[in-house]
């Protein structure tokens, strides 16, 4: 038990450092500005009114991260002259010109998803070996492997000349690499419109930002890398791209709330902190499109119902960030619109 309430306390001081890196994008684009810092929380915001979406939420500056795994939105990638794009959103899938390819048997799709959450980077035929097989690789299993990398080198370069290098699927020593300039992946341009979501929300451009965070939440059709999700040396990328998802989600929220569709981001973020509810920024959002709403008893319900779940559940106390949301809520502040 002891160990469960350290784990879940963990996930919650990673959950809240990723959501004080998401206000500080909402506080530029909602007109927010620095007041003086609160001992040990880092710092407060207060409302600096600018329209009516000016919005009371608190930053602290801290790394977006999840269980130490430092998020990074990969970087734009130009069309591979190969046109081979992977997509790994979901059930792995790939399209070579645009047209989408056969991947063959599960465990040859597999080895795929595992290259793919490694792509740029060679990954050993010991690791092929002991994902694919549970650690417990038959004899014929290097035979196998060998197979289902001559099968995706043929899918993936069908013009390729007999006895000619290979140069998606490369060969690294004793390992495997797909060489990240010559493919296209569904994660880097979800990281893509992502960023240009919150960027498009920081200059005040509320309609470019909801289009990106479509545009980006739109590549996704399942878990990510389903076939190997819990694959040992997959599962960190899993969960990065998770926690990328979810804060595009928000992003999008607050968008909402920005452009003032308050029923909208209502009926989004009733379901998104049901699913979510240690998300303390879902929740914060929820508050505010509530009380935009005409809604004031509701918000202070739900801030009050969030509060006693961290209380009951993980002993700990609201953050100052909410307090200060629900006095300002109480006493229906100006500053919040």
């Amino acid at each position: 038990m002891k160990c469960k309430v350290a784990e879940l306390e963990t996930e919650l001081r990673d959950l809240r450092r990723t959501n004080d890196t998401l206000k500080m994008h909402v506080a530029k684009a909602l007109g927010l500005h620095l007041d003086s810092p609160i001992p040990g929380t880092g710092f407060e915001t207060t409302v600096g009114r600018k329209g009516s979406n000016a919005a009371a939420v608190s930053r602290r500056t801290a790394p977006v991260a999840v269980r130490g795994v430092e998020i990074q939105v990969p970087k734009p990638t130009e069309t591979p002259p190969t046109g081979v794009e992977f997509r790994v959103l979901g059930p792995v899938e790939a399209a070579v010109a645009g047209r989408r390819i056969d991947l063959g048997a599960p465990k040859q799709r597999a080895v795929l998803a595992l290259l793919v959450s490694q792509v740029g980077q060679p990954v050993s035929v010991d690791v092929l070996l002991e994902e694919l097989w549970d650690g417990s690789p038959p004899p014929s299993a290097i035979t196998s492997l060998h197979a289902y990398v001559a099968n995706l080198r043929r899918v993936l370069e069908p013009d390729r000349a007999p006895r000619k290098p290979a140069r998606v699927l490369r060969t690294r020593g004793r390992a495997y690499l797909l060489d990240s300039r010559m493919v296209q992946v569904d994660v880097h341009r979800f990281g893509d419109r992502a960023m240009a979501g919150w960027q498009a929300l920081d200059r005040g451009d509320s309609q470019r930002a909801l289009r990106e965070f479509d545009a980006g939440l739109a590549l996704w059709r399942g878990q990510a890398y389903a076939e190997v999700a819990d694959a040992t040396h997959v599962a960190p990328e899993v969960v990065r791209l998770e926690e990328l998802r979810l804060w595009a989600i928000e992003g999008r929220c607050a968008t909402l709330i920005a452009m003032g569709a308050h029923e909208i981001a209502v009926s989004e973020l009733a379901a998104f902190t049901q699913a979510h509810p240690l998300r303390e920024y879902g929740c914060e959002l929820f508050s505010l499109a509530l009380y935009r709403a005409g809604r004031q008893a509701d918000a202070l319900a739900m801030l009050r119902a969030h509060q006693k779940r961290m209380a009951e559940e993980l002993g700990i106390d609201p953050s100052p960030a909410l307090r200060h949301l629900e006095r300002e809520i109480l006493h229906q502040a100006p500053s919040l619109g």
